[in-house]
């Protein structure tokens, strides 16, 4: 929606950054008496010096016992909380000042699920700038362009491809302009969509997203597919009529020239709770588990949808930052929405949310792998601040306050292969890192309490965050 005007904004010059942001890490920066919650598993360990020298951390120890440089820059951080940086699994990066709101709640990597072909171009001349003028930025993991269905249904968007040939062109194609995986889509055909998998598997590639209307979840989880996204095709595959309802899904597109799969694919949701079958869930779940193949719930953007009022968004204080094109379009989305999904759905929307956040406890329990990801910026979904509420679901779900905590910080890193540099806080990894006023093992809304984040061994201060989204704040009410 709106992509070519989105394409167009995306050419503006950001606002300027002030001169204290475009901090060097010319010395080491000396963290002391802070309580380092490294992400491991381990408990948190109070009264550390957390040394960082360059863009790396350098040496821990109980403050006493290790001796900082005499030119290191220290700062007391008694009574804080360290913690790995955050990651948002699962975003769509359509505008610059995105990239800001999520330094400034704490998030330093993000991976970007697709949007226009334009995008490859863009990320590589942002991380120019980036690293150019030392301005603050997550590290992003993009796939580019979505690999989807025929021209014609779905994502204007995308690469489209209708048989095998097409698919494999399609993979071999993004690998060369740099994609770091591929992304399927809903509408592919069963014969693209494992063309897809088999060719990515060549490229090296991996292959994550929807599970297509035409895949059931165990056919993908076999075929390798390493993520699912939205527990699209999950729940449907927890009812006895599986078939039933992947086959209306299938129907409800086919009859329809506009893009109705969420349409589509949140009614068989809602019929699949009256056909639950907990032995065949928990196959289905242990066979995750055995394939490693990983779940990108989305919560929030399915809590957004739990209710049919419109009085949480509309008052909400984070619209300050968000551009009016992308505000109107929320609401079109909203009231599309409100319109066509049925009575039957908003009956059972609540009592389906719950059962969303019930099977990630289960997944928990079974050994899947969870990421948390926020869909960003789908509809009322806000940069950065949105995941800190998929965290505090997540708890709610039944995962521990830890648990939840790696699902943001060691799971992104297992996940994307970075685990020897990124995902905890030890020795030798990057200083991608949140210093938090309190203690997010206590209560996981804490890790909205930002003292400061550290992003590539740069500090920036609670000054700073809030000076860059003062920033965000003012090019918003322009646009």
């Amino acid at each position: 929606m709106m992509r070519t005007i989105i394409a167009l904004l995306l050419l503006i010059a950001p606002p300027a950054l002030s001169q204290a942001m475009r901090i060097a890490a010319s010395k080491a920066l000396v963290l002391t008496h802070v309580t380092v919650i490294d992400a491991t598993g381990a408990p948190a360990q109070p009264d550390m010096t957390v040394v960082i020298s360059g863009d790396r951390i350098t040496a821990l120890g109980k403050t006493g016992k290790l001796a900082p440089a005499n030119d290191a820059r220290v700062i007391d951080a008694k009574g804080k909380f360290l913690i790995p940086g955050l990651w948002d699994m699962h975003v769509h990066t359509s505008y610059r000042n995105f990239l800001t709101l999520f330094v400034a709640n704490g998030v330093t990597g993000i991976r970007d699920m697709g949007g226009t072909p334009g995008e490859f171009e863009l990320f590589s001349r942002w991380r120019a700038e980036f690293k150019r003028d030392a301005l603050p930025a997550p590290r992003i993991v993009a796939a580019g362009i979505v690999v989807d269905g025929p021209a014609g249904k779905g994502r204007s968007d995308s690469l489209h491809v209708a048989n095998e040939s097409e698919a494999r062109q399609a993979v071999i194609s993004l690998r060369k302009r740099g994609a770091d995986f591929i992304k399927v889509y809903t509408l592919l055909s069963r014969e693209a969509y494992f063309a897809t998998a088999d060719e990515s598997k060549k490229q090296r590639l991996p292959f994550a997203g929807h599970v297509p209307a035409e895949v059931s979840a165990a056919e993908a989880s076999d075929a390798g597919q390493k993520s699912m996204e939205h527990l699209f095709g999950v729940l449907s595959a927890c009812a006895k009529n599986e078939a039933e309802l992947l086959g209306e899904v299938r129907a409800e597109i086919a009859s329809s020239i506009t893009p109705v799969f969420i349409r589509a694919e949140l009614h068989a949701q809602a019929r699949a709770l009256d056909a639950w079958d907990e032995p065949k869930t928990a196959a289905l779940l242990a066979l995750f588990a055995r394939n490693g193949t990983w779940q990108v719930p989305t919560l929030v953007g399915f809590r957004n949808l739990s209710d049919a009022a419109d009085d949480p968004f509309v008052s909400d204080s984070r619209l300050k930052f968000i551009a009016s094109e992308k505000r109107e379009a929320w609401k079109k989305q909203r009231a599309y929405l409100q319109q066509h999904l049925t009575t039957a759905y908003w009956d059972r929307s609540k009592r389906l949310f719950q059962k969303q956040l019930e099977l990630m406890g289960a997944m928990q329990r079974a050994g899947v792998g969870l990421l948390a990801g926020t869909d960003t910026a789908g509809f009322y979904v806000f940069p950065g601040f949105s995941l800190h509420e998929e965290l505090e679901l997540l708890v709610k779900a039944g995962l521990t306050p830890m648990e939840t905590l790696q699902a943001a910080t060691r799971n992104p890193a297992r996940y994307l292969g970075m685990s020897e540099t990124l995902g905890t806080v030890e020795k030798g990894k990057i200083a991608d890192l949140v210093l938090l006023e309190a203690n997010p093992l206590e209560a996981i809304g804490n890790t909205r309490k930002i003292a400061a984040v550290i992003l590539g061994g740069r500090l920036i201060a609670r000054q700073e965050l809030d000076q860059l989204l003062a920033e965000v704040e003012t090019a918003a009410s322009r646009n």
